[in-house]
């Protein structure tokens, strides 16, 4: 049973990592001054230009672009940017349009191809019409209040700050892939976000929202030198950082809605990502399974089943994950189910299987393509008509465990949806 201490001593240890996580998100949430204020010294605020990447119907999207346009700020405009004039996000975006007469807002339809990254080639369009001093990157699935433009904007008071992004709150959840994604924006990604911040003084800038000076995007190449990459947002501040120039993470929570999400597009997002975090921490990327203290409780009860220590030290943990989960819930305002953080250890469970994932394959497929990772994340078209290497077929049986997951979890929301 030495083996069994050494996991009970590996999990002590996600257990206070966890702990510093929460600390983190506390500390930064009473930080940066009061977010509520809307209070600032510019003389005249800087106008902002709002990018706004369409693409389908993402959940609650009306209610999420009307959000931009109440905003209490002198001077904005909001560019609304589709490839596809077909594409349902377009009626959407046109019903805004009609509602908001007095706002200015722009709908561009415009098919581009400069690079792999699909995100990037539909911002391009919408970065050349932009007229203002100040760019902002808002995806379509973030929902804000009527402040959010007042209180983001204050830290470029301060010259020397070239980018400021914004922690995330999940909210929603109507199925059970849409739960697993807002309990993990709400505890290990927010949870990271912060403590890396605040205790490493590492920014971490998630590219939901990033407000930036259109100089400064210019100085570094502008979006088109990050059409090949799959991590632009992380790459974009790492060349800020580069110039000397300082990022924030602000303490306003932007909202991320998720109400319909099927668990397979939560595998494949967090399968994406941990490519990207591979790619780009290297060995970095083993603290991540370390510090999933519910993961590594279950490896007792796979190695020597279901004993009186084994099942402690694992219920044990759940049950300090389920309760950590719910007061960070709480504390950031998430209003979700408190049902749904019962829900914490399965989707901390799953997260450790898809953690390996990465180590096999460098392959990711996104909106329909295969693109191969190399360095900095950066992606190259997979060859249509070659063989899958053997990493790939190295990782079936893994994709095939987690469609049998998505089956069964499928089958539980017919019978008791």
């Amino acid at each position: 049973m030495d083996l069994f201490w050494i996991f009970g001593g590996i999990t002590l240890i996600g257990l206070v990592v966890y702990g510093l996580q929460i600390l983190a998100v506390r500390s930064t949430l009473t930080s940066v001054g009061d977010s509520d204020s809307t209070t600032g010294s510019f003389e005249t605020y800087p106008a902002i230009s709002i990018l706004k990447p369409l693409k389908g119907l993402e959940d609650n999207l009306f209610d999420n672009l009307e959000s931009f346009c109440i905003q209490d700020y002198p001077e904005y405009e909001i560019v609304c940017s589709l490839q596809d004039p077909n594409d349902p996000a377009y009626k959407v975006a046109q019903k805004i349009k009609d509602r908001f007469p007095d706002k200015n807002i722009s709908i561009i339809t415009e098919p581009c191809n400069q690079g792999l990254n699909p995100k990037i080639n539909n911002l391009i369009p919408a970065y050349r019409r932009a007229k203002h001093p100040c760019i902002l990157i808002s995806d379509s699935n973030v929902k804000v209040d009527k402040n959010y433009l007042k209180s983001i904007v204050k830290p470029f008071e301060d010259s020397r700050v070239g980018l400021i992004s914004n922690l995330i709150r999940g909210m929603g959840g109507k199925t059970l892939g849409s739960l697993f994604e807002n309990l993990h924006l709400n505890s290990f990604i927010l949870g990271n976000v912060c403590l890396l911040d605040k205790y490493l003084g590492i920014q971490c800038v998630v590219g939901k929202s990033m407000l930036m000076r259109k100089t400064d995007l210019e100085a570094i190449g502008g979006l088109q030198a990050f059409n090949d990459v799959l991590a632009e947002d992380h790459l974009i501040g790492e060349r800020i950082k580069e110039r000397g120039q300082k990022i924030i993470i602000s303490n306003y929570m932007v909202n991320n809605a998720n109400d319909y999400w099927e668990l397979r597009k939560f595998m494949n997002r967090h399968t994406r990502w941990g490519k990207m975090r591979w790619k780009i921490g290297g060995v970095k990327y083993f603290s991540e399974l370390i510090t999933n203290p519910v993961f590594i409780s279950f490896l007792p009860l796979f190695f020597w089943g279901p004993r009186k220590e084994t099942l402690s030290m694992n219920l044990s943990v759940c049950l300090i994950k389920v309760l950590g989960d719910y007061y960070l819930g709480k504390k950031i305002q998430a209003s979700l189910n408190p049902l749904a953080y019962l829900l914490s250890p399965a989707k901390d469970l799953l997260i450790g299987l898809i953690w390996f994932i990465p180590l096999g394959s460098d392959t990711v497929v996104w909106r329909g393509n295969r693109y191969q990772i190399g360095k900095d994340t950066r992606l190259s078209l997979y060859p249509e008509k070659m063989q899958w290497s053997w990493k790939d077929k190295l990782m079936d049986p893994m994709r095939v465990k987690l469609e049998m997951l998505r089956g069964r979890s499928m089958r539980f929301r017919q019978l008791f949806g």
